[in-house]
């Protein structure tokens, strides 16, 4: 198996005021060993464009065929591969709107640029927090997101991709009989669930921002029962059975602690993992996303994960 990291680590959160160039990224991974990574599409790493307007001062933004095609050329020369795609969603309205035709548009030029620079799958999630569940009542809701993903996997599906949707504390529809319910609500082939470690910590044990009565299991290895065939990508990082803050000191979604600084046993986890999924590749991507230090964490996480596939994914 290939392993990657989400390129994110580097451009919020902590990095938001210094972000790490995405050059520097591939060659400081390509030393490391990593045999590719996940673009988080949006400024200032390479993205499709601005979604609200013209691309002019909007960094990373690569509208045009030659500059994708020169993105693809220089990954392969550096000898990395793209896992996946993390796409810029967030400006759009998902469940708190009737009409979905702005995300769908953004979603399908999204894909157009995956397609191009030569990723196969593509990340979505709810975009509103699981507070707008308040406000809205559940079978609207479901359906406003089942209706518009099932749109957005057949335009992948055109393109050759796959969809996968990160549940996780932050978004809607966070507990684990919601996220069965909407899997096979969309039931497209190309549409799964992309399981990270710590989010399935924090929905699955913990029922972190569910909403009303939580849902839980006594560990994360009977979640994945019930998850069992529908996860097609894999996030491999810690728990340590907390939430990130946002700017006002509430819980935001799953804090992302390096390997060994929380309470995950991956020796136990990781190959029902593995046992539980259906992916259509290759790739196991490490998520840091809001860790401090991300950057030098990551060396130590690579091979922790090497010796994790070296050790249950030969």
């Amino acid at each position: 198996m290939r392993v990657s990291i989400g390129s994110w680590a580097y451009t919020i959160g902590p990095y938001a005021s210094h972000p790490i160039p995405f050059d520097t990224v591939c060659q400081r991974l390509k030393e490391l060993g990593f045999d590719g990574v996940e673009l988080g599409a949006f400024p200032p790493h390479p993205n499709p464009g601005n979604p609200n307007g013209p691309d002019t001062d909007w960094p990373g933004a690569m509208p045009d065929q030659a500059q994708r095609a020169e993105l693809k050329a220089k990954m392969a020369g550096v000898g990395l591969g793209f896992s996946g795609m993390a796409a810029n969603l967030w400006g759009e309205k998902l469940i708190n709107t009737d009409d979905q035709s702005k995300y769908i548009a953004e979603f399908q030029k999204n894909s157009e640029f995956a397609k191009e620079v030569g990723i196969q799958g593509i990340r979505v999630d709810c975009v509103q927090p699981p507070t707008i569940l308040r406000e809205i009542d559940y079978a609207t809701a479901m359906g406003r997101v089942v209706k518009t993903w099932q749109k957005c996997a057949d335009i992948a599906a055109g393109n050759g991709q796959y969809v996968t949707w990160e549940f996780e504390p932050g978004f809607a529809f966070n507990k684990p009989s919601d996220v069965v319910r909407i899997h096979d609500a969309v039931n497209r082939e190309n549409f799964g669930l992309q399981y990270d470690t710590c989010h399935g910590q924090m929905v699955g044990v913990n029922g972190a921002r569910q909403e009303g009565e939580k849902e839980t299991f006594a560990t994360q290895l009977e979640f994945l029962k019930l998850l069992d065939g529908r996860i097609n990508h894999i996030h491999l990082i810690d728990s340590d059975n907390s939430c990130h803050k946002d700017a006002n000191g509430a819980d935001e979604t799953s804090a992302h602690p390096p390997f060994g600084k929380g309470v995950i046993d991956f020796d136990e986890l990781f190959p029902a993992l593995l046992k539980a999924a259906r992916l259509p590749h290759d790739w196991i991507t490490i998520d840091l996303c809001f860790w401090p230090d991300a950057w030098a964490a990551t060396e130590t996480c690579k091979k922790r994960v090497s010796e994790l596939i070296g050790r249950y994914a030969q």
